[in-house]
């Protein structure tokens, strides 16, 4: 895996992926951003979400359970001194489909945090993180 890392200008910066996806990182005006871009921190915590959605929407797609949207809502604490690591980290899923057991969605979650997701595995190594879920039955 690569990235590319491109300083624009004062806390600006172009993030391109080894895949060819362009994203724009810029800091707050305090530190002399403009608030154009999403923070890298913010970013981290975005790819750990995307990584763990990824991993339940397939394992309950590999079930053949009739999952129709899922939405993670994340919330991170940050250490108050350098390096101001996560400390901890919540995700709450939203789960939407037709008859989705709750086994199978816990299961699918525990899988992803215990043996599937890199970023949830690493980011755990400084962060407590914890989930919790609702299931919303789709008619």
């Amino acid at each position: 895996m690569k990235a590319r890392i491109k300083w624009v200008e004062n806390a600006m910066f172009l993030a391109e992926s080894g895949s060819g996806h362009t994203v724009v990182m810029d800091g707050p005006p305090e530190s002399g951003g403009q608030n154009l871009g999403v923070r890298p921190m913010e970013m981290l915590l975005m790819g750990m979400g995307g990584c763990t959605a990824f991993d339940v929407v397939h394992i309950l797609r590999k079930g053949r359970h009739d999952v129709r949207d899922c939405e993670l809502q994340l919330e991170a604490e940050r250490a108050e001194s350098d390096p101001k690591v996560f400390t901890r980290i919540h995700v709450h899923f939203i789960v939407k489909g037709k008859e989705l057991s709750d086994a199978a969605v816990n299961r699918a979650i525990q899988l992803s945090a215990e043996r599937y997701c890199s970023a949830s595995i690493m980011l755990g190594k400084t962060a407590q993180i914890t989930h919790d879920y609702e299931i919303v039955e789709i008619e």
